[in-house]
């Protein structure tokens, strides 16, 4: 009887490995769409705007319309190109309409905290919700520009508040919010729901839809959900094939998952061919790190590191920065400098937590040990970070604590670099992690 039941346990097994190991990612579904892919017409249609009302703006007579239209294309030309420049002009643009008014018109200075939450620059952004509530704005854009920047700072209790001021189950922005904050409270399943109904009241406008569909894939990858996850994406970009987030996110499912590295390679590539942005440099260093080529991953992490420290961008990259000076670069000291910078932008207990990863990593144990006891201790973290903590524990000999930290991050392992997660991996028998 007892050899039956480990038979059992053994095919039980078998056929879980077999069904995880099943490939998620259509390459027929991918080739297409990198093939006949086209961003010409959106191009075209953005440029034409941008040059309609350029030309309607007069510099020795500023106004509002114009100067909001212009700045909105420009910001639009942004997500599709990954040219800073065009953030850069824009605030350019918004700031000499909102002196010109002398702060009294609510227009330009709530696209410029929504540009300033963009760009990572929490305080500023803070400041000028400040400004514009003197304005007398409506109680709906109070609460949820509030929402946003209180959320982003790390003020999780106004945040809370301020939720509640337009909560409404018909309401899209309350649900796409409510989503962000059960998210990080590490409730996943009502954050997910919360997204799903976004989804849905997103109706015919298909950058909102759009929006709700990738973080909801988003959110179903960080919960382990890949196939849903794939099936969201796969949604949006049929939507609008420019959706390169969700293209990429693809690639990322195919490394991790599928373990199909030439796909993961091909859609990163082509990422990196179609936006100036940083960010597909970096998934190619964690590419190169699922292969267990050192050499390219520090080439790659070098190049990336080249782009992202670029001054218009600011606090952008600082995560993936702390995590390649930590990691494969081997640059504590500048890990140590990019996570206390990060805490002058926001104080979270994800911020607080590479903070603590950073002085470890620098040889500075105590201060970093009086750092967790006070910031990060029993605070919700997501799963770098929680890697990073269960790291540090290890190295304290704090065995239950790491084990506890581990078997978290574990859960949000494909969140994590592949070297992380086949380090947890291998470890997965001691700590008692499940598959």
């Amino acid at each position: 009887m007892k050899q039956f039941i480990t038979g059992i346990a053994i095919l039980l097994v078998f056929a879980s490995c077999k069904n995880e190991n099943k490939a998620i990612v259509s390459v027929a579904f991918t080739d297409s769409l990198l093939n006949n892919y086209s961003d010409a017409t959106i191009k075209n249609a953005i440029e034409t705007d941008l040059q309609f009302w350029k030309n309607r703006i007069e510099p020795a007579n500023p106004g509002q319309l114009n100067e909001l239209k212009y700045a909105g294309c420009l910001v639009q030309r942004f997500h599709l190109t990954g040219n800073m420049q065009d953030l850069v002009t824009a605030d350019s643009i918004l700031f000499v309409a909102d002196r010109a008014f002398e702060h009294k018109e609510k227009g330009a200075n709530m696209a410029l905290i929504r540009n300033s939450i963009l760009q990572h620059r929490f305080k500023i952004a803070d400041s000028l919700l400040q400004q514009v509530k003197n304005t007398g704005i409506k109680k709906y854009e109070s609460a949820t520009l509030s929402f946003d920047v209180a959320f982003e700072l790390g003020y999780y209790p106004v945040a809370t508040f301020e939720l509640k001021q337009i909560a409404s189950p018909t309401d899209y922005g309350y649900n796409f919010r409510r989503a962000k904050l059960a998210h990080y409270k590490g409730e996943l399943d009502t954050a997910i729901a919360a997204m799903h109904r976004a989804t849905e009241l997103a109706a015919g406008n298909v950058y909102l839809k759009q929006a709700a569909l990738s973080n909801e894939a988003d959110l179903n990858l960080h919960n382990g959900n890949l196939q849903r996850a794939n099936d969201l994406y796969a949604q949006s970009i049929r939507l609008g094939a420019t959706d390169l987030h969700s293209i990429m996110a693809l690639g990322w499912i195919a490394l991790v998952h599928d373990k199909n590295d030439s796909l993961a390679e091909k859609i990163f590539r082509f990422i990196h061919s179609k936006t100036n942005a940083p960010d597909a440099v970096f998934k190619l260093a964690q590419l190169a790190d699922a292969r267990g080529d050192s050499a390219m991953q520090k080439k790659y992490a070098s190049e990336f590191v080249g782009m992202a420290t670029a001054s218009v961008y600011g606090n952008m990259y600082n995560k993936y920065l702390l995590e390649l000076y930590t990691g494969i670069l081997n640059e504590p000291a500048k890990g140590e400098a990019i996570a206390a910078r990060e805490l002058l932008n926001r104080t979270t207990p994800q911020t607080y937590a590479w903070y603590v990863w950073a002085l470890y990593s620098n040889n500075k144990t105590a201060e970093a040990e009086k750092i967790y006891r006070q910031h990060v201790s029993g605070k919700p973290l997501e799963g770098l970070e929680l890697y990073w903590m269960g790291k540090y524990m290890q190295a304290q000999n704090k065995g239950y604590n790491a084990e506890q930290f581990f078997k978290a991050a574990y859960k949000n392992k494909y969140d994590l670099s592949p070297g992380m997660a086949k380090d947890l991996q291998k470890g997965r028998m001691c700590w008692g992690l499940e598959n």
